[in-house]
């Protein structure tokens, strides 16, 4: 298995259009921040084919600790969940692997 860095995306992108590097760069990016504005704001992000991104609340939870088995308590905190849609969940289920760089 590969990792993709959003360095790798920027370099695919800007080989499939006429933008420079530094402009996808810097849209990436403005992208990426506004997804995290928009989820530190509590709302959820829908991306059609591609999923949903929301903020859930985890409980506060008794936990223990497994080396020393003390108790310690967790306090109730907000996690992104992120459920994958319909069109990425049946291309990364298909067999075969198309390049679509």
């Amino acid at each position: 298995m590969q990792t993709t860095t959003k360095r790798d995306l920027c370099e695919k992108i800007v080989g499939n259009t006429n933008n420079s590097q530094l402009l996808v760069k810097e849209t990436i990016q403005m992208f990426l921040d506004k997804i995290v504005h928009e989820l530190s704001q509590g709302n959820r992000i829908e991306l059609r084919d591609f999923g949903v991104f929301e903020v859930k609340q985890r409980a506060a939870r008794k936990a223990r600790n497994p080396r020393t088995g003390d108790e310690a308590f967790v306090p109730a905190k907000n996690v992104v969940v992120f459920k994958v849609g319909k069109l990425m969940k049946e291309k990364v289920n298909n067999t075969q692997v198309v390049d679509e760089s």
